[in-house]
């Protein structure tokens, strides 16, 4: 054996490793899946989105709620008999407004209880999203946030802010479009939070809750946190089962040459004294 083939030895584990990594989490994942399903008695549906290295070459994915989405757990949920229990389980920083309603009204109109489950955060969509629950269970932690539309790169509500601000001679023709489709987008989505949590409160209360999350009250990446979302007035509780927080460690970040938090991964419990 000479230098050159040991290269290509090297070379072929170097390429087929990631793949093979990449197939042990798939199948830890779906183990411990249908551990939960079992325990819960319940469909489980994980919607994650994070960055996740494909290849040995090292390139982070990044991803969001998108149409693709809705289709795979549209699909899920026609799996399942409508009195069987759904837990969806999210992680996600959002995405758009089309496949989030999707996945939203399909989860309200399931006979079964929905529950569902944000170990970290569930931005945006993945709030709109959450809206649809009869159950919200988040850890201590864990965020929600508003759901106020962005036209590109600008939240609706600050576009109607320079129609206010402005004399409108001194106002582009290009933001008078932007400021019209601003005001049709909020009012979209006010409705669409309105329906989704119209059964579960009284009706004022339900339209002070869509008028927050939407009006461009806070800046879009805001935090909510388990206590100002029962506040909100939100069927939120922070008992989240730690299968559910142990599933996002089969969800990895890319591996970065220097890692920026490093523990020893053992449990701490504290010394009694004798």
């Amino acid at each position: 054996m000479n230098v050159m083939d040991l290269f290509w030895i090297f070379f072929m584990v170097t390429a087929i490793q990631p793949i093979l990594r990449q197939k042990f989490l798939e199948a830890s994942r779906k183990r411990l899946l249908s551990i939960i399903e079992k325990k819960r008695n319940s469909r489980v549906i994980l919607l994650v989105h994070r960055q996740e290295t494909m290849s040995f070459i090292g390139f982070p994915v990044f991803r969001y709620i998108d149409i693709n989405d809705s289709e795979e757990v549209l699909r899920a949920i026609q799996l399942t008999d409508p009195d069987v229990p759904i837990d969806l389980i999210l992680h996600t920083p959002g995405g758009l407004v089309l496949a989030s309603l999707q996945i939203a009204r399909a989860l309200a109109l399931h006979k079964g209880k929905v529950t569902v489950f944000v170990p970290h955060y569930a931005m945006s969509g993945g709030t709109l999203i959450a809206l649809a629950a009869d159950e919200i269970i988040m850890s201590p932690y864990a965020t929600l946030g508003p759901v106020d539309p962005q036209l590109g790169q600008y939240a609706a509500a600050s576009i109607l802010k320079v129609m206010e601000q402005k004399p409108i001679a001194e106002i582009d023709d290009q933001t008078v479009i932007l400021a019209d489709q601003a005001q049709k987008a909020i009012v979209q989505v006010r409705q669409s939070v309105l329906e989704l949590i119209g059964d579960k409160m009284p009706k004022e209360k339900a339209e002070y809750v869509s008028d927050v999350l939407t009006s461009g009250k806070w800046t879009h990446d805001y935090s909510i946190t388990v206590k100002e979302a029962r506040e909100l007035g939100l069927p939120v509780n922070d008992e989240i089962p730690k299968e559910v927080l142990y599933l996002l460690h089969l969800y990895p970040q890319p591996v970065r040459r220097q890692p920026t938090v490093e523990y020893v991964p053992e449990p701490r419990r504290l010394k009694q004294k004798p």
